[in-house]
């Protein structure tokens, strides 16, 4: 969920650590930690002996059998495990080999922060092949983390205002269009406080890692087998260094940089850079297909076309209701996933040709769609809580105004639109905390880290850094490509390694590179 239309116009994905004092090896703390690492362990044994309840799942979920549904308890405050306590809703399929195939639970997380792992089950319904060999060893296990979907959900606004179009445009023209973007950054922050209060202090990366070590216990499982995603890496970076003897596979794919001095001011401003090297990729992939789309046969005639579309909805939104920020909204998914590349260019060539209705069924939201609207406003409340409670964000606005300036200069297409996503972290009502120094600690296996070098939501210097942090672990490069998320794409080089090192628990001997994944047909 990397890139969230956000409140204030669209964001990008990553996530947050806490204030977890660095644990030792034998995963004690100092000070605070000491009393975090004693209520994670009473958790983890109470969910033990408790299990998961499972059964069909609800019928408003959209989960239908043969997956299942069930709850497992954690304490709000992991220092005060005794002391309120909330539901995590999980969900499973089981593993479709033979009991002697199986090997345990795989649980998964697709990142945000304020993505649901629900989902995850359905690969299996799906038959979706990449991963029918893993499906035999596996019960596939998703979770709505603290705060998002099922669990505990949060919220900082009304979420019809939350989908309201058109915003104002992200790129400000005087400081009077700052001015008035910094007050919904700060009357965001306070929303949160108002109607979240009591959980923004403990959503966080590590309690959300604590929560996995809960959930992993109540499944009955020893250790940890993880698949994360984007800034479900950070979630498994952070779940390494807090629990490594509990860790037994670990796959972490599109990785988040977890050195602490990138968690999550400077995270934002490298993806900025990222995306507007993504974007370029795809202007000049438009421009190869002119003889389909019509919209330019160079990336510049692309990129003038793309000015002038966000000067017209600028000047009268599309429809009433599609202006610029609406239109970073839909056109970002391009830099994202490749999956997005034809359907993005159908839809803007059909626009050009006069089908206007296209373009605003995609870019302009569906107030009537109650349910999807609340769930945007909650991933968006949960990726603002996360990140602004696991680190320190500047206070200053001269900072964020000198940055961001610099960078819309040379890389325009994210730049602003982040920057106002990610400023009520400059007013948050709770307390901010110290990112968790990730490392290597006694006891934690080989990883598997699966990268490509143009990913735009998650830099390639990210998996760089973990598989540093992270020794013994080994890291698949997809070369010369740049989708979000390599793991679900068809591509053998990737798809047999992580086959291979999830059954057998075996990694290559060095480093890999692979050649892309197939370029987008037209």
């Amino acid at each position: 969920m990397l890139g969230s239309a956000g409140a204030l116009v669209a964001g990008t994905l990553i996530a947050g650590a806490m204030a977890a004092p660095a644990a030792s090896a034998d995963g004690r703390h100092h000070g605070r930690g000491d009393a975090e690492a004693r209520g994670v362990a009473v958790a983890a044994q109470r969910a033990a002996k408790a299990g998961i309840d499972w059964k069909d799942c609800p019928e408003d979920w959209g989960l239908t059998a043969p997956i299942q549904c069930g709850w497992v308890t954690v304490p709000l405050d992991y220092a005060k495990p005794h002391g309120k306590k909330i539901e995590l809703a999980v969900d499973r399929h089981v593993s479709t080999g033979t009991k002697a195939e199986r090997q345990g639970a795989l649980l998964y997380n697709p990142g945000g922060p304020g993505g649901s792992g629900m989902r995850f089950p359905t690969r299996i319904t799906a038959k979706n092949p990449l991963w029918a060999k893993t499906a035999k060893a596996y019960d596939f296990v998703g979770f709505d983390p603290r705060g998002v979907g099922h669990s505990a959900p949060i919220s900082c606004v009304d979420p019809q205002e939350f989908v309201r179009a058109p915003k104002a445009d992200p790129v400000p023209d005087s400081e009077a269009d700052k001015r008035a973007q910094r007050k919904l950054a700060r009357e965001y922050a306070e929303g949160c406080g108002e109607r979240s209060g009591e959980m923004l202090p403990h959503m966080t990366t590590p309690n959300t890692a604590r929560d996995l070590d809960v959930i992993r216990a109540a499944l009955g499982e020893k250790k940890l087998n993880f698949l994360g995603v984007s800034y479900g890496t950070y979630l498994g970076a952070v779940y390494g260094t807090l629990f490594p003897t509990h860790v037994r596979r670990m796959v972490v794919d599109s990785v988040v940089d977890p050195s602490r001095k990138n968690i999550w001011y400077r995270a934002n401003l490298n993806q900025d850079i990222a995306f507007q090297t993504r974007w370029d990729d795809w202007k000049a992939w438009v421009a190869k297909h002119d003889d389909v789309y019509g919209i330019g046969d160079t990336p510049q005639k692309v990129e003038k076309a793309w000015l002038e579309l966000r000067a017209a909805a600028k000047k009268k939104p599309i429809g009433g209701v599609v202006g610029p920020a609406e239109l970073i909204g839909f056109f970002q998914g391009a830099p994202y996933y490749d999956s997005a590349w034809a359907p993005t260019a159908k839809t803007w060539s059909a626009y050009r040709a006069g089908d206007t209705q296209a373009l605003i069924d995609a870019a302009a939201p569906d107030m009537s769609d109650l349910a999807g609207n609340a769930a945007s406003e909650n991933g968006n409340a949960v990726y603002s809580a996360v990140e602004c409670a696991d680190a320190k964000w500047p206070t200053d606005w001269r900072t964020w105004d000198r940055d961001n300036t610099r960078l819309h200069k040379k890389y325009p297409f994210m730049t602003w639109a982040n920057a106002w996503m990610n400023l009520p972290c400059a007013t948050w009502p709770a307390k901010q905390q110290t990112p968790l120094d990730v490392k290597t600690r006694k006891g934690l296996p080989p990883v598997l880290i699966v990268q490509s070098t143009r990913d735009a939501a998650t830099p390639y210097a990210g998996a760089v850094e973990l598989h540093k942090r992270f020794k013994g672990s080994r890291l698949i490069t997809e070369k010369d490509a740049g989708s979000h998320g390599v793991t679900g794409l068809a591509n053998p080089c990737v798809n047999e390694r992580v086959d291979t090192y999830l059954l057998t628990g075996k990694t290559d001997r060095r480093d890999v590179t692979c050649t892309p994944h197939a370029t987008p047909k037209p």
